[in-house]
């Protein structure tokens, strides 16, 4: 970005040799190519024919058409002839070469009366361009793509994001990185869920806290780990045939099972895919198994031609047994295990962020980001970075034996490998632990194998406290009533259809954050307990009571 920037790009010709120069070996150029470019350095030429050549890259050889433009108009040699040479150059073999340059300087004297000694600078200065000389045909082509991906993610962002994260969709560890781009541009990531996502990821219209409208990126279903394409497959077209899916027990009801398996539903359930239902992931991970089995039950039943009550309305899914949700509550997961769940199936943290204590600090502006590294100047004063380290590799120094750390270390742009030499390891290994928070200061120089690239040099490792919570700097939140769970009792024998359209009805019209659920008596004198889908929870008003007060369980 901040070569384009100095680069100045105007038009096409412009990004084509920015390809074409950025690239090892004629990056070396990439400094007088741009003040010969913005007039601050005269334009030389060896000879004046080199001109009609080189003019539109001010001077300075970066395509290989130009190589070959060179032994053409200079010595006479074919395009045939003058592709030859530049293959030659490329592979550096000795022989070949002063065959070559006895022709090139041979070549120059008949045809444009040039001496042997400028002949033979000519030739030194082709055989260098001619090592790294791009092809200007394939940069071209290239320049353009980047022209039309540049246009789309400056006009139409949220799309362009959504088709580059789905292009990469079996790919946890790219998309990460285009989600962490997205975070960087201010799209928000709407984490996965069966009732809302795609196959891939889709744009979605929504609000944000203040009511105001955006566009956010829905998380695609197929790009959660070990869930697959085919499986989600099927339940997007489920739900786009039958409907929204109504909780855990529905969607393993309308699945086959052996399709959407329990891998699957486990994948979804870690994923945060059925946060939708209002229950904890924990809870429904630990009555997955119940479920399966009842829906395994009604599969049976329907291919037997039996149906019931709970089967014919929408508004409720498969039963669930009584005992596990009744008397079982299961406690959520610990935000640590919740994170590492999302990490781990989606490439991102959804509900969080292991350093969101440590926010504060970060917003401050106290450390350099880490994915700032690779374009921070050179320094030898101390640059201050902080992180979570999420990995530590001890190893040992062939030359002394002595222990040092390969860390891998994360914040909220992006990761980072960072090496911890003998000395100080030493004196901080025991601040190097797993999920721990560190500050530390290093110098930053150029890498010994790309000038280009930086890397640090670490002088000083300090563990990193969280900056306390203080309430006067947020905003006041709203504490919600707490949620009241309101039991519905029909009976096969004297309800019908009909109530549960009411009901239906009633909840649409006092749509709100308490569960409703339903106790059914059965036929045959069993009882089966069923939670209705999300979108029928109702404000447990005193004016919903009364609607609903033929059914409601005082």
């Amino acid at each position: 970005m901040d070569l384009c920037k100095r680069f100045d790009v105007r038009n096409i010709e412009d990004v084509i040799a920015l390809i074409a120069i950025y690239r090892p070996g004629p990056m070396q150029f990439i400094d007088t190519y741009i003040a010969r470019k913005k007039g601050k350095e005269s334009v030389e030429y060896p000879h004046p024919l080199y001109e009609q050549i080189a003019k539109e890259t001010f001077g300075i050889l970066i395509y290989q058409e130009q190589v070959q433009r060179v032994a053409n108009v200079i010595a006479g040699y074919s395009l045939g002839q003058a592709d030859l040479l530049r293959r030659a150059m490329g592979k550096k073999k000795p022989e070949i070469m002063e065959k070559e340059r006895a022709k090139f300087v041979a070549g120059a004297q008949a045809v444009n009366n040039i001496d042997a000694k400028l002949a033979n600078e000519m030739f030194d200065t082709l055989a260098k361009f001619a090592e790294y000389g791009f092809n200007k045909s394939h940069s071209a082509a290239y320049g353009f793509i980047s022209y039309q991906t540049a246009y789309l993610k400056a006009n139409y962002p949220v799309e362009f994001m959504a088709g580059l994260l789905s292009n990469e969709i079996n790919n946890t560890d790219k998309i990460s990185v285009f989600v962490a781009e997205c975070q960087r541009m201010g799209i928000r990531i709407l984490p996965p869920c069966v009732n809302r996502s795609g196959l891939k990821f889709v744009p979605e219209d929504g609000e944000d806290r203040w009511g105001d409208a955006v566009v956010s990126i829905r998380f695609g279903l197929a790009a959660i780990k070990n869930v697959g394409t085919g499986a989600m497959e099927l339940a997007v077209a489920e739900r786009e045939n039958a409907g929204p899916y109504q909780s855990l027990e529905d969607f393993c009801n309308r699945l086959d099972s052996k399709t959407v398996n329990k891998k699957v539903l486990e994948s979804l359930i870690r994923a945060g895919a059925f946060d939708f239902i209002g229950e904890t992931r924990a809870g429904l991970f630990a009555r997955l198994d119940a479920a399966i089995a009842t829906a395994a039950s009604a599969q049976k039943d329907r291919k037997a031609g039996q149906f019931s009550l709970f089967a014919l309305d929408e508004m409720v899914g498969a039963p669930e047994p009584a005992a596990v949700v009744v008397n079982a509550p299961v406690a959520e997961w610990s935000k640590e295990e919740l994170l590492a769940h999302e990490r781990e199936l989606l490439g991102f943290y959804v509900t969080g962020h292991p350093l969101d204590a440590y926010k504060k600090s970060f917003k401050e502006g106290r450390y350099k980001k880490l994915n700032q590294v690779q374009s921070l100047p050179e320094s030898r004063a101390p640059v201050k970075f902080a992180a979570l380290i999420k990995e530590v590799q001890v190893k040992y120094s062939k030359r002394d034996s002595k222990p040092f750390a390969i860390l891998q270390l994360e914040d909220f742009s992006g990761s980072l490998e960072l090496p911890i030499w003998s000395d100080l390891y030493a004196s901080s290994g025991s601040l190097l632990q797993v999920n721990s928070v560190i500050e530390f200061k290093a110098q930053i120089s150029a890498d010994r194998q790309d000038p280009n690239a930086r890397r640090l040099s670490v002088q000083e490792i300090n563990r990193l406290e969280p900056i306390p919570f203080d309430p006067a700097e947020f905003e006041k939140q709203t504490v919600e009533a707490p949620i009241q769970e309101l039991t519905l009792v029909l009976d096969c024998a004297t309800d019908s259809v009909a109530d549960l359209q009411r009901i239906q009805a009633i909840a649409k019209r006092h749509r709100g954050r308490s569960p409703l659920r339903f106790r059914i008596h059965l036929r045959d004198g069993s009882t089966q307990v069923l939670l209705a889908g999300r979108k029928y929870w109702i404000d447990a008003t005193d004016d919903a009571k009364t609607d609903l007060s033929p059914w409601l369980v005082s």
